[in-house]
């Protein structure tokens, strides 16, 4: 008996569990998660196959249930849990999980709803016809066998498929460590790679079979939304497919419905559509009226319901925001390579397979020829014998037993045993003159036969061209048409998705309060009446701009300090007609002590081309520079704003103008002087340049521009200048002769101790009204066709009545008239479809202008 010391032996914990958790890991990275490169499966698969073929459960004989499947798969090859010996074979048998199914099911197999199969017992399968074609030849010494758990039987260690499974089914599998997740692809477009791959020799790329296979091909269908990640995963093993349901907008019932007729790949239906009801139910979602399912075994059909007030193209991007109805597969093309575990590309998988099919066809015609060799020197056995018959059949009667007839016809016509035995056992029908010819005709054949197999064994071109032959055989009998649809162009969320384009009208306060107000809200209303007062004290504010906007247009807001933000229309908060709105500050990352005082709205900012290269930005500072420059260059928007222009440090921003390039350029200064010259003379420079002198300031430094006006040469528009002390006058355009760029100009307005210097430089019409305030608070609003037109020499008139003794007029803004309403007899809408300019229609606006100041 041994000591206790000899039986125990001492080793180190670490390196033990190290030790088995390696063979662990290993064992269920090759021997159950990972499917291997050559023929796609994983054993379980390999064996439910294989043992189906051998119990003769095929295509052409009847179906069988499906527990004489799984009880053969258990007792002969693969000691686990029939659960998962059955989860197998229904997975091979469902065409949702499977692009391909491989087992024919008949019972309930389950459905896309994640409903569970029937027992197996209650089943039943045969395997299908593609499936045969992964076990052609497999009894002709193509792949290797192994012994089986209990070593009473051998099965395959990989199949001798005809087509490559692994690429055309994927796979996905989680082993110790690593992963994976292989999606599906077309038939045809796959056998076409791999022809491609042939015809090139090897020498192509994942690149260049990617023109071949397009791109996934899921058993769901759906669109492949995007190709970035397509293109990533073939190239790289890895990538981010994103698959969005197959979705309609029709009509019906006057209203709009949303029909789902495909969903992404691998996404429960059932629960799909329980999320998209929690979503209505829990108010996450609006304009969602009801949703239904009406699928049937003629395929999927969701039904969602809009609301007659909603618009289905935000509602339907939403839902591919919000739920499965947009899905993602991650590619994660991990297989094993000879045993071990390797990331592949779309190349790696295609030569891979077509060199496993090489090693089976040499191996099959290998074991052909020695078929055809073995029967060929039988048949020149009987030959010999055919040709002296009379002679064999005499050694047969003299012999006394078959064994001396063997060794006597061995011994006359030196033949082998084999032919000896071959000849003794031949039939007596042999001997007549047809199958004499037969034998002859059969030798012939095979002696052929011979020589193709042998030519195959030494030129490895033949074989692929019998490689590619076999393919395209395939690809005849099994291959279909596309069931994902691909979307190239299409990029990540784009905001604008989930808002419809609607018409708004944006309104901007003088203290800088911004909303964006829905242009349905503005009623048509009557005109007449007298003029309404406005404020009279500054802090109640008052609407400075207003424009008209669609949803995706962009408000480009410049600030005093030349900086440039933008602001989609959709970004700006939405507020009722007596709302206050949002101060842009809130909104923008402006910096301390800079405000915004220019904006300038554009329907198609980054999305025509056309329109940004043929207009411009022109830009006034308070030292007389001006710029020009393409409104393309801030076409760009970033979060924290760009340099608009650059400005001295004693120089800031007056104005901003949009222009076409035709414009005819005004601009003032505070000692009354104005300046008049084409836009054409200004020459257009980059966004960070300083600019040029578009007028020359009085000495003594304390003279600065008080505006820009750019008018077109035909305009209807007069020109209004306003001073300190609340004199004022319209004055023609044409009064103004036109001059050279950065002269002094022409006098604009006698400015006197009387009428103090000028404050305000604007271009109006009857329609205008003028916003007063003065340094004391008070705000003052005047219709500007109350201001007579005067010459531009003149010292105006007196427009307000500084009643507070030392105040001063501080700014004028122009704004729309404003006038009592009377409603119609009908409460109606109207909505009105505007062109890509900053204004509403001046007789709307008015409306909609008079609406907010009564507010």
């Amino acid at each position: 008996m041994l000591d206790r010391e000899d039986r125990i032996i001492d080793i180190n914990i670490e390196d033990e569990m190290k030790t088995a958790y390696i063979d662990y890991s290993m064992s269920v990275i090759v021997s159950r998660a990972l499917p291997d490169v050559r023929d796609g499966f994983k054993p379980v698969h390999r064996r439910v196959l294989y043992a189906m073929n051998e119990t003769g459960n095929t295509f052409d004989k009847p179906t069988r249930k499906c527990a004489n499947a799984v009880g053969e798969v258990l007792g002969k090859y693969h000691p686990h849990g029939d659960s998962s010996v059955y989860g197998t074979l229904v997975r091979l048998a469902q065409p949702w999980n499977l692009r391909y199914p491989l087992v024919e099911g008949q019972g309930n197999f389950g459905s896309i709803d994640g409903d569970s199969p029937a027992a197996m017992r209650y089943t039943e399968s045969r395997l299908g016809k593609l499936a045969a074609e992964m076990l052609r030849d497999i009894d002709k010494d193509t792949v290797d066998f192994q012994s089986n758990f209990d070593d009473t039987r051998l099965e395959p260690t990989v199949l001798p498929t005809r087509f490559p499974n692994l690429l055309v089914n994927g796979a996905a599998g989680i082993a110790v460590g690593m992963a994976t997740n292989m999606a599906p692809h077309n038939l045809g477009e796959s056998i076409d790679a791999c022809v491609a791959f042939i015809d090139h020799h090897g020498d192509i790329d994942a690149a260049g079979l990617a023109h071949y296979v397009k791109a996934p091909d899921f058993p769901t269908g759906g669109l492949i939304y995007g190709y970035a990640g397509v293109k990533e995963a073939f190239e790289t093993g890895r990538g981010r497919i994103v698959i969005r349901s197959r979705c309609e907008i029709e009509e019906h019932n006057n209203h709009e419905r949303i029909i789902v007729t495909e969903i992404p790949y691998q996404v429960n239906k059932s629960e799909l559509v329980k999320s998209i009801a929690d979503l209505i139910t829990e108010k996450k979602i609006e304009g969602i009226s009801g949703i239904s399912d009406e699928s049937n075994r003629k395929g999927i059909r969701i039904v969602i319901d809009i609301k007659r007030d909603a618009n289905s193209g935000v509602v339907l991007n939403k839902l591919y925001k919000m739920t499965a109805l947009q899905s993602s597969f991650s590619v994660n093309n991990i297989a094993l390579v000879k045993g071990r575990p390797q990331l592949l590309n779309l190349r790696d998988l295609i030569s891979l397979f077509i060199e496993h099919r090489h090693d089976v066809v040499y191996r099959r015609t290998v074991f052909d020829l020695n078929k055809a060799k073995e029967r060929a020197h039988l048949l020149e056995g009987l030959i010999i014998a055919v040709d002296n018959i009379d002679e064999v059949i005499r050694i047969i009667r003299a012999a006394s037993e078959p064994q001396e007839a063997v060794e006597k016809l061995m011994e006359r016509f030196t033949l082998s045993l084999i032919q000896a035995r071959a000849i003794v056992d031949m039939r007596l029908r042999a001997l007549t003159g047809l199958e004499r010819e037969k034998l002859k005709a059969e030798y012939a054949d095979l002696m052929k036969e011979i020589e193709h197999l042998e030519a195959l064994l030494a030129d490895k071109d033949l074989r692929a061209a019998l490689i590619r032959e076999e393919l395209l055989e395939i690809k005849e009998k099994y291959g279909d048409a596309r069931r994902s649809e691909i979307i190239y162009a299409a990029e990540e969320f784009n905001p604008e998705d989930f808002y419809a384009d609607d018409e708004m009208v944006i309104t901007i306060s003088h203290l800088g309060y911004i909303k964006r107000t829905p242009l349905t809200d503005f009623r048509t209303q009557a005109r007449g009446g007298v003029g309404a007062k406005g404020s009279d004290t500054r802090d109640e504010d008052f609407i400075e701009y207003i424009y008209s906007a669609s949803m995706h247009s962009t408000m480009l807001l410049f600030t005093q300090m030349g900086r440039c933000y933008w602001l989609k229309v959709y970004e700006i908060p939405e507020g009722t007609k007596g709302s206050k709105g949002r101060a842009l500050q809130n909104l923008l990352n402006i910096e301390t002590g800079d405000r915004v005082n220019a904006f300038i709205c554009v329907k198609n900012l980054t999305k025509d081309p056309e329109f940004v290269n043929s207009h411009y930005l022109l830009f006034c500072t308070k030292r007389g520079t001006i710029k020009k420059t393409l409104l393309e260059a801030y076409s760009r928007p970033r979060t924290n704003g760009v340099i608009a222009i650059d400005l001295r440090d004693d120089d800031r921003l007056v104005g901003v103008s949009l222009t076409d390039g035709n414009s005819e350029i005004l601009i003032a200064n505070r000692y009354g002087r104005a300046v008049r010259f084409n836009e054409s003379t200004v020459r257009a420079t980059g966004r960070n340049a300083m600019g040029v002198r578009g007028m020359t300031l009085d000495e003594g430094g304390k003279d600065e521009v008080i505006g820009m006006i750019s008018v077109a040469r035909d305009t209807e528009e007069s020109i209004l200048v306003v001073s300190e002390h609340g004199y004022g006058k319209r004055s023609l355009v044409e009064d103004y002769r036109i001059t050279n760029r950065g002269t002094k100009g022409v006098k604009t307005l006698n400015v006197t101790d009387k009428t103090g210097e000028l404050v305000a430089f604007e271009a109006v019409t009857d329609e205008h009204d003028l916003m007063i305030i003065n340094r004391s608070g008070i705000t003052i609003r005047i219709h500007a066709r109350d201001i007579s037109v005067q010459g531009r020499a003149t010292q105006g008139v007196r427009i307000i009545d500084l009643k507070k003794r030392g105040d001063e007029i501080a700014s004028v803004c122009r704004v729309l008239t404003e006038e009592e309403q009377e409603e119609t007899a009908e409460d109606t809408t109207e909505v009105l479809t505007t062109e890509e300019t900053n204004q509403l229609p001046d007789e709307f606006v008015a409306r909609a202008m008079d609406e907010e100041l009564n507010n």
